[in-house]
């Protein structure tokens, strides 16, 4: 379980963004969105990676519910326990699309891999959060203090985020390197006043230690730890009738959810190898993005504001090292012909 949840959170890695950029061909001309999105999608299956995030729950039910085949696609769902992994076998053309963090995406593409962003499927609003004691109060009260979190994941962007938002660099604070799944407990043992983690790890910490409070939340900025549907550009060119029914499929699955959300939170609890009763808490904190949504925050704010945020705060991280444009990273066309 821990270590489900450990891998799916992680960001890229140096190391990786070197071996995509060995493995990624040049980057296809810009976007889709001129050209008109097929109505029925093209004969073949469609392989999706996720890894065990309840952000991409959606995808488990559409499938247990029947939702791909009503839309005509036949969708292969490949199951990843590590980053590394299913970023490995995007870049090599395994996969044809993958579900994965937004900060993802743009390293990735940075490393030269030519992707494209073409659904938003999640954001943590208080499922990544900054946990801290009752003597601190802000953010600013974090200066030279011990902040504990997991570099290079989102933690690292999240903590880079408030004390940006604050004034403050990570120079302001004393960084203690630890995996999420221990910078709880190590708040809850006295070793650090400040930890920057997510669920179920922020619930767990809670439940031990009722001065443990959410001192600064990813709901601050709405989108800032958030995941995408990205889909290579050879599949853009290729499959785009198979990707708008895949858009549809989750339309149909959210619908669903909206309705019948004990049900399909059991099925997303199973696929992800937990019950509901252990993501409860976890589930309260993440908001899934209808089409609705979709169609007015691909063309609206996640492109022009929240996009910057997540690659100021991820370069700030070190986990992006050049500048990304989300006018050539995103593509809106199939969310805009999806109904």
């Amino acid at each position: 379980m821990q270590s489900l949840f450990a891998t799916a959170r992680l960001a890229l890695a140096g190391a990786l963004v070197g071996a995509l950029a060995l493995a990624a061909p040049a980057f296809a001309p810009a976007a889709h969105a001129q050209d008109a999105v097929p109505s029925k999608p093209e004969a073949g299956t469609f392989k999706l990676g996720v890894e065990p995030w309840l952000g991409y729950g959606l995808w488990h039910v559409a499938a247990d519910k029947g939702f791909f085949k009503d839309q005509g696609v036949d969708v292969n769902i490949v199951n990843f326990t590590q980053d590394k992994d299913i970023n490995a076998a995007l870049a090599s053309g395994d996969l044809d699309g993958a579900s994965i963090a937004t900060h993802t995406a743009m390293a990735m593409a940075a490393a030269g891999l030519p992707i494209k962003i073409v659904m938003l499927l999640d954001i943590s609003n208080e499922a990544d959060a900054i946990l801290a004691g009752k003597d601190i109060t802000s953010i600013k009260d974090l200066k030279g203090k011990q902040v504990a979190f997991e570099q290079g994941t989102t933690s690292d962007i999240l903590i880079n985020y408030a004390l940006a938002a604050n004034g403050m660099t990570i120079a302001d604070i004393q960084v203690v390197p630890m995996p999420a799944s221990d910078a709880g407990a190590a708040l809850i043992a006295g070793r650090v006043p400040v930890a920057v983690t997510y669920e179920p790890y922020l619930t767990m910490a809670r439940n031990q230690d009722k001065n443990v409070k959410l001192l600064f939340t990813a709901g601050t900025d709405p989108g800032l730890i958030s995941d995408v549907l990205v889909v290579r550009d050879d599949v853009v060119k290729s499959k785009p009738g198979q990707i708008r029914a895949l858009v549809q499929a989750w339309a149909a699955a959210y619908t669903d959810y909206e309705k019948n959300k004990t049900a399909d939170r059991a099925i997303i609890s199973k696929a992800v190898g937990a019950t509901p009763d252990e993501l409860a808490t976890a589930f309260d904190g993440v908001k899934y993005f209808s089409l609705a949504e979709n169609k007015k925050m691909l063309t609206g704010d996640f492109t022009n504001k929240v996009f910057d945020d997540v690659a100021a705060a991820t370069k700030k991280a070190g986990i992006l090292q050049t500048d990304v444009s989300a006018k050539t990273l995103i593509d809106p066309a199939f969310v805009e012909a999806a109904q």
